[in-house]
């Protein structure tokens, strides 16, 4: 544990930021899952889903949880699934 006061708010910064930062890319993870598994049983709102799910993707870019090529990755792989389902 650190002895300085700066260290110490640090500390509880640095833990509160990375609660929050689980709490967005858990979030943004069901997001995921939801889409895929609407495209997978070709579910009427799949479309809704995955723009649900890209939603969440960029604001977790703009956020720095993730970076920019992986949000471009996870949503080009969504978009190629629910081209290919349609």
């Amino acid at each position: 544990m650190p002895n300085i006061k700066s260290a110490k708010k640090r500390v509880k910064v640095a833990a509160a930021k990375t609660a929050q930062n689980k709490v967005l890319t858990s979030a943004m993870r069901t997001e995921i899952k939801k889409a895929n598994a609407a495209i997978e049983n070709n579910t009427e709102g799949k479309q809704e889903a995955v723009r649900v799910a890209i939603k969440k993707i960029d604001k977790a870019a703009a956020k720095g949880i993730i970076k920019k090529n992986t949000a471009a990755r996870k949503k080009s792989s969504l978009a190629r699934k629910l081209n290919a389902g349609v």
